[in-house]
């Protein structure tokens, strides 16, 4: 009950900041016409004992008074709906911005590795699209409230015993609320399905991925695994649901019975002739629209229960993602590299995994040094990129910049001293200016300076095939969006990774996955270029990741990685003349272009 409450409170409160008036009108309107119904059984009680009394004026005065309040609880509902449907939409805005605020709010990436915050979040995403209707069961509930007290009020007018009959409504609504725990449960336990579900329908209706369905047959495959998948979360929440639907039946039959009892109290004293036919007729009225109103409070309650689950579990996925820094940020980025960066006994593994990614890593990257991180794949190369750029603390050992660990220097500065490129790129569909000026934002609307870093990354070839050049829309997103190929995209990236002129270190993981060998050898001279710009101005570390062994020669140290641990390091022909690890990959990779 507290988080209902708890609930109630932040959802006026959001009401409130979204426009007042609205709030006051919405909460006024649909608490005056949940008063109006039991009002009206009073009406009738006056007008039922003034017509057989014989007093015309009074029956009449009684059954306008009647007409109006029957009116009014009909209609004063749909007036409140006007002013709570645009608060409704603008919650859910303000909801959505929440928490894609809370999924960007950690200074790292932690949060993204686990299991229970996909969950979590899954089950969110769904349960917020009911905020658009609790904002009417809140106001429904606040007026059923005060009608349940004003008709609790009446009944004791009659008959004191009649007071029962709202405790008979206890049974209901704690029923409806262990109906609703089963149901929740349910959800988050199907929610790992649920998930993979959409994922699979995703899959079948992007046009991505149509090409591998149709050439490997796979759409009767992947429909039957999303069935599959379907069907088992179908049938665990149709047995929840089934469940609950019992437990609520018992708590609505202990109030039938409840029911039962009252009326026949009334119908006993109006034999014996001690209450009046319009009091008779009071008491059924009023015992109608307890029941009503349980139904209702109990029906509102299911749909209000939902979003406080939802609630719940944002509150959750707080305490889940971790906003704060590791230490007191203390120190600032330097101005120039002087020394390097260092990693110093480096360890790290993510969330839920049995054994470390990385393990006693120690290297320095010399400050104005182009680095190549190679190694196979799941070595753990994108891991030490993501720990230089601060996504991820490392479990033991320290990261230091210039002599003082990475951990004291605030992350949103040293972030706008790195200039990146990662190999799961965005596709920013966006004017193309923007799509590669959002690599730094202060000069977004600068057309020269977006020229300038397609130039550098060798991308001019793209915008210059583009209708409006760095004006037109890309992907199907905008209206009339040019829609790239994967190369083009890349180069995109590569054009925003390069943005930043004056970066401490440049970080271009897999930035060319997409092109060709021969594209490939050309922008890593490039880059080996850049890299020596970038040491005499800024003492800039360069780091990138490839598995073309051909283009990594060029740079001034390499890094061999192999299951998590630096096994080499050296420029390229001190590796080739060591006989190791690198000598063996390049020796392959180099046989196959023979």
């Amino acid at each position: 009950m507290r988080d209902l409450f708890s609930t109630a409170r932040q959802l006026l409160s959001i009401c409130w900041h979204q426009n007042r008036r609205k709030t006051i009108v919405a909460v006024t309107l649909m608490i005056a016409g949940a008063v109006a119904a039991p009002l009206t059984a009073l009406g009738l009680r006056w007008l039922i004992d003034a017509a057989l009394d014989g007093r015309v004026a009074d029956a009449v005065s009684a059954g306008v008074t009647v007409a109006a309040l029957a009116v009014a609880a009909l209609t004063l509902g749909h007036f409140a709906h006007i002013a709570h449907f645009e608060l409704s939409e603008l919650n859910v805005v303000h909801m959505d911005r929440e928490i894609i605020a809370l999924a960007n709010g950690s200074p790292g990436l932690a949060h993204h590795e686990r299991a229970d915050y996909a969950d979590k979040l899954t089950v969110l995403r769904r349960e917020m699209q009911q905020l658009r209707s609790s904002l009417e069961a809140l106001l429904a509930l606040a007026g059923l409230a005060v009608a349940m007290v004003l008709t609790a009020v009446l009944l004791a007018m009659v008959n004191p015993f009649l007071l029962l009959l709202p405790l008979a409504a206890v049974p209901p609504l704690v029923t409806g609320r262990i109906a609703e725990r089963m149901v929740d449960r349910a959800k988050l336990a199907t929610a790992q399905d649920d998930r993979v579900a959409q994922r699979l329908f995703q899959i079948t209706t992007d046009a991505g991925p149509a090409k591998e369905l149709r050439v490997f047959r796979l759409q009767r495959e992947v429909l039957a695994r999303h069935r599959s998948l379907w069907d088992g979360v179908t049938r665990r929440l149709w047995r929840s649901h089934q469940a609950a639907t019992l437990v609520r039946t018992a708590g609505q039959l202990c109030f039938a019975a409840g029911y039962v009892v009252c009326i026949l109290l009334v119908v006993r004293d109006a034999a014996a002739g001690r209450r009046t036919v319009g009091e008779v007729v009071l008491s059924i009225a009023l015992a109608a629209q307890v029941n009503q109103q349980v139904a209702a409070a109990v029906a509102q309650l299911q749909q209000f229960q939902q979003i406080t689950n939802a609630f719940v579990r944002l509150n959750e996925m707080r305490e889940l993602i971790d906003t704060a820094e590791p230490v007191a940020a203390d120190s600032e980025p330097p101005t120039r590299l002087s020394e390097g960066i260092r990693l110093r006994g480096v360890e790290f593994g993510y969330p839920g995994a049995a054994a470390p990614v990385l393990r006693d890593v120690d290297v320095t990257l010399p400050a104005g040094t182009s680095v190549a991180i190679v190694g196979e794949n799941g070595a753990g190369k994108s891991t030490l990129v993501k720990l230089l750029c601060g996504f991820y603390q490392p479990v033991r050992g320290e990261i230091l910049v210039d002599g003082v660990e990475l951990r004291r220097i605030p992350l949103e500065q040293w972030r706008s001293r790195i200039a990146a490129g990662f190999q799961d790129f965005v596709r920013f569909e966006f004017l193309a200016r923007e799509a590669v000026g959002v690599g730094d934002l202060p000069r977004i609307t600068s057309g020269p300076a977006v020229s300038a870093a397609l130039g550098r990354a060798q991308a001019t070839d793209v915008v210059d095939r583009l209708d409006h050049g760095l004006e037109t829309p890309l992907g199907k997103t905008l209206p009339q969006g040019t829609e790239l190929s994967g190369g083009q995209w890349q180069k995109l990236a590569l054009g925003r990774a390069l943005m930043r002129e004056e970066p401490l270190l440049l970080v271009l993981d897999e930035p060319t996955s997409a092109l060709d060998a021969a594209a490939e050898h050309a922008l890593f001279e490039r880059y080996a270029a850049q890299s020596r710009e970038l040491a005499a101005k800024t003492g800039a570390v360069t780091v990138f990741v490839s598995h073309r062994f051909s283009t990594v020669r060029m740079a001034d140290l390499i890094i061999v990685v192999a299951d998590g641990r630096i096994v080499e390091a050296g420029d390229h022909a001190a590796l080739v003349r060591a006989g190791g690890l690198y000598a063996e990959l390049y020796e392959l990779q180099a046989e196959a272009y023979r």
